[in-house]
């Protein structure tokens, strides 16, 4: 192989213009393609900013034609030449005016063939993609989604800069873990008892929950706090950051302020707490329309203290047939569901699973109330846990609207989710129990309800919203010692308990602690969610697979009894 010994790059391969034909450039990179026509061979020379055609013709040096003909896709060379415009242009490429015309070559590395093409859209399937990562990182795609990561980490540290923020690390420790998922939680809270008063920081965090599109057991989050400030002063300066990322990297201007939404409204209207409102379809109530009907699913839910919700999909006769519909039903009984009542308003009249049970001004109320007209497909669900039927139907909403491709693309809904339960009734333990971590501070006018009624209490808490993933949480913290320990009790922690867990953090509440609160926004998420992209491995360098594996490098893998002690680890024998 040859070496760069006395050559010099002078340009990226995306650089060149029809402006800088005559100039003599050097270039270095990969071997997209390259296509001998005999007396003529053309190379696409690839880097990570684009791809410049190398030209050899009857002009090239005898050598050096014969040395192009050797070249092959994934082959590391360099190319020193004069730019010229191009005969045949490629109005698909920023640099198709332009070619190469190669005075020097040098091959610098060779390729076996790939086990994929380094295409965008190729359509090898992911696994032996994740396996050689290395390559599947040299398609174009991946390139400019970890670039924008690159630009969108850079703007966030100049934002919080300019702002007066100052980044701080947080530690881990060794042979110790984490409870908490939001590792820098109580550090950053100590830092504002330190008087640094803004801190942030862009920090690595570790998750142990089951794997999704927009989750990694490993992932990145830009975490804030603020000292001195009330709710409105950390969702301002938020909202200033997505207004900078949304000018800089989309080229949007993004209308402030957010608009926000109650937790009690997001479940109301959408059976989530992270709403997707790009698209209608919102829940609506029929419980007083049909308490007293004929059909007992709806009957019996509503007296034993239940509801019955619905949505109407328009247009949807044609697409939700009954074997779709049943398709439906399958879903929701997935999710814990017991069925899904429905009604299709074709144009020979209402094809339903319960009409024959309502009188006819029952139905037209109930037709009335979905808003429903000849076309429209409505769907209901019933029980008597309310918040369950308004999650499954929040799961419904979303499901139909893939199903009839009604979520436009290329649109962002950001918004805030506030006023989030203090506390959430568990079923299962007949009791309420914490929704957020024991330090976030419940609404003033909420206090009383504490030991009184539990359901009526709402927190300081806020949810940032885009386009139906949740982008970050946050809250205004307790400092109040007092309420504190009202607090602890309620969540039934002793005082021995409290000082083992958070003793660190209480003693130093003591020595005066400042008003403050903040948030963690995850950056993996974001960057995701601005490119569009379907899941977080698009957007990470070295992703973990369903089982949190690393595919090409085999991790997690064995380890020896010496790196067990070096990092102050034991394994348990079961």
């Amino acid at each position: 192989m040859e070496t760069l010994q006395g050559f010099k790059r002078t340009n990226y391969c995306g650089e060149p213009r029809l402006a800088d034909a005559g100039r003599e450039i050097s270039v270095c990179g990969w071997v997209q393609r390259s296509r001998d026509l005999g007396s003529l061979i053309f190379t696409d020379l690839r880097d990570r900013t684009g791809i410049l055609q190398l030209a050899f013709d009857d002009a090239t040096e005898p050598e050096l034609f014969k040395k192009a003909a050797t070249l092959r896709s994934e082959y590391v060379i360099a190319a020193r030449g004069v730019l010229r415009e191009r005969s045949a242009k490629n109005a698909e490429l920023p640099t198709g005016e332009v070619e190469l015309e190669v005075k020097e070559l040098r091959i610098l590395g060779e390729s076996e063939t790939p086990p994929f093409e380094i295409v965008d859209n190729c359509p090898t399937n992911e696994a032996t993609r994740l396996k050689y990562r290395y390559l599947d990182l040299r398609r174009p795609v991946l390139q400019h989604n970890l670039m924008m990561r690159h630009k969108i980490a850079k703007l966030t540290r100049d934002y919080f800069d300019e702002n007066g923020f100052i980044e701080i690390e947080t530690p881990m420790h060794k042979g110790s873990f984490y409870a908490l998922p939001q590792s820098p939680q109580l550090y950053k809270q100590l830092s504002m008892v330190a008087g640094f008063d803004r801190y942030m920081q862009i920090a690595r965090c570790f998750r142990d929950e089951d794997l999704r599109a927009d989750r990694q057991p490993e992932f990145t989050q830009i975490d804030l706090e603020m000292s001195f400030v009330e709710m409105e002063d950390i969702l301002a300066m938020t909202e200033g950051f997505m207004a900078r990322v949304f000018k800089e990297v989309l080229g949007r201007e993004l209308s402030l302020p957010l608009p926000r939404l109650t937790y009690a409204d997001a479940m109301a209207r959408y059976g989530s707490d992270k709403p997707d409102t790009r698209f209608g379809m919102e829940i609506f109530d029929v419980s007083d329309l049909v308490k007293d009907c004929g059909f007992g699913v709806f009957a019996s839910a509503v007296a034993a203290g239940g509801t019955v919700r619905g949505i109407c999909a328009k247009n949807a006769v044609a697409s939700l047939s009954r074997k779709e519909i049943d398709k439906l039903i399958e879903m929701i009984r997935g999710i814990g569901g017991k069925g899904i009542a429905w009604a299709r308003l074709t144009g020979d009249g209402v094809a339903s699973s319960f009409a024959k049970f309502l009188s006819e001004d029952e139905l037209k109320a109930l037709l009335d109330r979905a808003g429903a007209e000849t076309g429209d497909v409505l769907l209901f669900i019933s029980g008597e846990d309310e918040s369950a039927v308004l999650s499954q139907l929040g799961a419904l909403r979303l499901e139909v609207a893939r199903r009839l491709d009604i979520i436009p693309h290329g649109v962002m809904h950001p918004l805030w989710i506030v006023e989030f339960p203090f506390f959430e009734y568990d079923r299962e333990l007949g009791q309420y129990v914490a929704m957020h971590h024991p330090f976030t501070a419940p609404l003033d006018e909420c206090l009383p309800y504490l030991e009184t009624d539990k359901s009526k209490v709402r927190a300081k808490c806020y949810d940032l919203v885009l386009n139906g993933i949740e982008l970050c949480s946050g809250s205004i913290r307790i400092t109040d010692p007092a309420l504190q320990s009202r607090i602890f009790d309620l969540l039934g922690l002793s005082h021995e308990e409290a000082q083992l867990k958070f003793g660190y953090l209480l003693d130093a509440f003591r020595y005066g602690a400042p008003p403050h609160g903040g948030l963690a926004l995850g950056l993996d998420r974001l960057v995701m969610q601005l490119l569009e992209c379907d899941s977080l491995r698009d957007v990470v360098a070295f992703p973990k697979v369903q089982n949190a594996s690393e595919p090409m490098t085999g991790a997690p893998g064995n380890v020896d009894q010496a790196q067990l002690d070096e990092l102050g680890l034991a394994l348990k024998s079961e």
